[in-house]
């Protein structure tokens, strides 16, 4: 006992074991909340690859000559392109776009050697499917960083054939910290942990209290002489054991199956979880208790975590990308502090001195949304 005017811990260990038996009794429920972080992680860590690789490009090559065909072998050798097909008409370029067969497509015009061999300008076009912005403006990078290269190339076999030596050159050595083969997985798995964290969190406690009044034990529940901040604690806990298991399950997934390389402090890393977890499950609390039933609870739940947690978090878009209205509404949104926290120990190996602003925070929230939960739940029938 922790004092009379705090908590009994006999009362809330008493509570716990009800609410940890009614869980044991429900296995199906058990299982959905272990199996579906497990599949959320499977689905998002594959299918969610901001990588841009092997994009199809279409080849129209008007010239034919074995200069067009080694700047063809430029892409076809780049890990960003592989060649579709060769076509010899707009036609077909534009019928492969209008079917999703390709991204871009390459016309090389006649007269190419001749131009290259006697110093010319060559216009090389590039058609472009832009229906997907974002992809369409990566792949135009790649493009015209291919033909850069190819340039490059063609000054230097120039300056080595005429015996003329530059005499000023700038060389770009770019070094790429803490992702160095700027692999998607890394940047996006651990934003997938706080997403997931959050929405099953809130969604397994979101159901507990509302469970309670729609199967009428409530009444029996606040006849007993436990107080309201016993209930909610007791209610707490085992749902904590269970959302823990789903974060370490989620945490060596992400380790072992994606590889992701945990750099940093992993008693850091679960003790700042403790904090994002104890917020997202007391946040399922109170909307359980201020809901009253199941159905509105699940869909407040997911309308309050998923949302905010998918798109305003940072975790696939970034936020200073976002209008300065809706950066000002990510400041309130607990899982952009988290992925902060998980980034920042996955890929930089960073600290509790780099990360106290984000502990703070989070410290805040599951403070506040603790007392909000225990305040709002009046142990009487409504």
């Amino acid at each position: 006992m922790i004092g009379n005017t705090v908590v009994n811990i006999t009362r809330v260990g008493a509570i716990a074991r009800k609410e940890f038996i009614q869980i044991v009794r429900d296995p199906r429920s058990l299982c959905l909340a272990i199996a579906i972080p497990v599949l959320l992680v499977f689905l998002f860590g594959y299918a969610l690859n901001l990588d841009v690789d092997n994009v199809p490009i279409a080849i129209w090559n008007q010239d034919n000559s074995q200069i067009s065909k080694d700047f063809i072998l430029f892409f076809n050798n780049s890990r960003y392109f592989h060649v579709y097909g060769y076509y010899d008409n707009y036609k077909d370029l534009i019928d492969l776009m209008d079917h999703n067969k390709i991204l871009l497509a390459m016309v090389i015009p006649k007269h190419f050697s001749h131009l290259i061999q006697s110093n010319g300008t060559v216009p090389v076009q590039f058609l472009v499917e832009g229906s997907d912005s974002n992809t369409a403006s990566i792949a135009k990078g790649y493009a015209e960083s291919i033909v850069k290269n190819y340039n490059t190339l063609l000054m230097q076999k120039a300056i080595s054939r005429f015996g003329v030596m530059n005499p000023f050159s700038i060389k770009y050595r770019p070094r790429t910290w803490f992702n160095p083969n700027r692999e998607s997985k890394d940047f996006v798995v651990p934003g997938i942990i706080a997403v997931i964290i959050m929405i099953i969190a809130s969604l397994l406690t979101s159901l507990t209290v509302a469970k309670e009044w729609e199967r009428g034990t409530m009444e029996q529940l606040i006849a007993t002489p436990v107080k309201s901040r016993e209930i909610v604690i007791g209610k707490f806990l085992p749902y904590f054991a269970v959302g823990l298991l789903d974060l370490i399950i989620a945490v060596i997934m992400g380790t072992i199956i994606f590889r992701v390389p945990l750099r940093g402090s992993i008693i850091l890393l679960f003790g700042l979880s403790f904090l994002f977890l104890t917020g997202a499950l007391m946040l399922g609390l109170l909307i359980s208790i201020s809901t009253k039933t199941q159905l509105v609870a699940s869909q407040v739940a997911i309308l309050a975590t998923f949302m905010p947690a998918f798109l305003l978090s940072g975790f696939v878009y970034a936020i200073f990308n976002m209008p300065k209205a809706i950066q000002l509404c990510t400041y309130f949104i607990p899982a952009t502090y988290y992925i902060v926290v998980l980034r920042g120990i996955y890929l930089k190996a960073v600290g509790i001195k780099e990360l106290f602003p984000q502990f703070v925070f989070l410290l805040i929230f599951a403070i506040l949304v603790s007392g909000l939960a225990v305040a709002k739940f009046k142990k009487k029938v409504a």
